[in-house]
């Protein structure tokens, strides 16, 4: 890949920062890399994705299972075992940022492992001050993990096929409170010498254990460096990074942009995302961890509560999928938030003013259906509109430490003396969910606005591409020569 020299015909002055390099593309062999990447890749994220969400929301499925006997915590307690885990996990939310320090297969193994043998040793606890052990050190590992992993995808996926990834990566996640609660449902069912509880943290800790060393051996830490990449794939791999960052990179590991690092900071769609991801985590945190209790209320059995609870989150789990999918088709990210935002803000305004039973489970049904894929969308929606590594990083790392802000709020909105119905809490869900469909609405304004001004510069980095035929300059920084913002 020779460097290209300047040339007045592309459009642009010859000034010394103007850089453009000539990078030659098959579409073929381009599409069996992507397809390459996304059966070696997105596998071992998501299924390390989805035990994360299993150790994390499956407290409430245990304390439904007999978990406050056993540990001898008040309803109180319990909320604060909830609370503990967002504290840590907002404090080492910059933590998202590793993944470009070190080897991502060496943060992903420590990451992984830490959080496997604190959600294991759970199992062992005797009172709730080790419980609240546990849970501290489990949210410190997972910072690490799950925050940043739609970061790792930008080393791998175009900003164009970014949001599919993260909308598959993060479907796991309903995906994962679905199974648990069936997991949940089919311990409880069956009695064993092993209170069910302890044997509910052992199931899902374990093996978690086990996907640390899949993670060392298996996870790729960029595209050139692939083991399942032939040399001719990784010199495509080589040319994508340069139509996404504008420079040639044997690994974008080690190394971040301190200006970038400012910009991002600086940049008010940084802020918007962040307080769209607070708004929906209030919702987020809450309602995995409260919907067993919450069924329960309703008139159902602990075990019929936790089957119940699994079939929302398979519809949100399609969801996740699609909207993520159709946003990145019509370019139109914010009009999908807007829409899941109203309809799960509309299920929280039925779960706090109806009485029927059937009302209120279509309202959790509802619920689940806009929270998560709000979540899944928001998310590609910060790595769309930046044009850097590091911009990316430091975008999705300030998304998560404002975001996660958010759990701290929702973990408290459902206390026992409130129910059955917990008007309180469905309410100020509701609320939440309202305000994000509003500041999504600004952000696709002000990025609109941005795309008008972008119209008129000229490139400060460009990238020529040549394939199947055709010549083709493309942007690489936010600045750059027909970039533009998807709303």
């Amino acid at each position: 890949m020779e460097p290209l020299e300047k040339n007045n015909d592309l459009g642009h002055q010859e000034t010394a920062e103007n850089v453009y390099r000539s990078v030659r593309v098959d579409p073929a062999i381009e599409k069996r890399v992507v397809r390459k990447l996304d059966l070696n890749l997105m596998p071992i994220v998501m299924a390390l994705y989805v035990m994360s969400i299993m150790d994390r929301s499956n407290i409430g499925a245990a304390d439904v299972a007999g978990m406050s006997k056993g540990i001898h915590e008040s309803s109180p307690q319990f909320s604060w075992l909830n609370t503990i885990f967002y504290i840590p996990y907002v404090l080492f939310e910059w933590m998202a940022l590793m993944w470009k320090v070190l080897p991502p297969h060496i943060w992903a193994f420590g990451c992984v492992l830490v959080w496997g043998l604190a959600a294991t040793l759970q199992a062992l606890t005797v009172n709730w001050k080790g419980m609240m052990v546990c849970r501290f050190f489990l949210a410190i590992a997972e910072a690490g993990y799950g925050p940043g992993i739609p970061y790792l995808l930008s080393f791998f996926y175009m900003r164009g096929e970014i949001g599919k990834r993260c909308g598959v990566f993060l479907s796991c996640s309903p995906l994962a409170t679905a199974f648990a609660s069936a997991l949940a449902y089919a311990i409880t069912l069956h009695k064993q010498k092993l209170a069910a509880w302890r044997l509910l943290f052992l199931v899902e800790g374990l093996p978690t254990i086990l996907l640390a060393f899949v993670a060392y051996f298996f996870l790729a830490d960029s595209p050139q460096k692939a083991r399942f990449l032939t040399e001719e794939e990784k010199d495509v791999a080589r040319a994508r990074a340069i139509r996404q960052v504008g420079q040639e990179s044997e690994s974008r590991v080690g190394s971040v942009s301190f200006r970038d690092a400012v910009e991002a900071v600086m940049d008010p769609k940084n802020w918007l995302t962040a307080l769209m991801y607070f708004s929906c985590n209030v919702s987020f945190s809450s309602l995995p961890v409260f919907l067993p209790t919450i069924l329960t209320k309703m008139g159902y059995t602990s075990i019929r509560a936790q089957g119940l609870a699994a079939p929302p989150y398979v519809l949100s789990f399609i969801l996740c999928i699609a909207t993520t999918q159709i946003a990145d088709r019509i370019r139109q990210r914010g009009l999908i938030i807007i829409i899941l935002s109203l309809i799960g803000g509309a299920g929280y305004v039925l779960q706090a003013t109806c009485k029927g039973v059937a009302v209120r489970y279509l309202g959790i049904w509802l619920s689940v259906a806009g929270i998560f894929p709000c979540i899944a969308n928001i998310l590609p929606w910060v790595l769309n509109n930046q044009g850097t590594d590091t911009k990316r990083g430091v975008g999705i790392a300030l998304l998560q430490m404002v975001g996660q802000c958010g759990p701290i709020l929702g973990t408290r909105l459902y206390p026992a003396k409130e129910a059955p119905y917990f008007v309180k809490g469905q309410s100020i869900c509701a609320a939440f969910m309202f305000l994000n469909a509003f500041l999504a609405l600004v952000l696709r304004t002000y990025l609109s606005w941005q795309n008008r001004k972008l119209s008129v510069r000229e490139s400060e980095v460009a990238a020529v591409v040549e394939g199947d035929g055709k010549q083709e300059v493309v942007a690489v920084e936010n600045e750059g020569y027909g970039f533009r913002n998807i709303l």
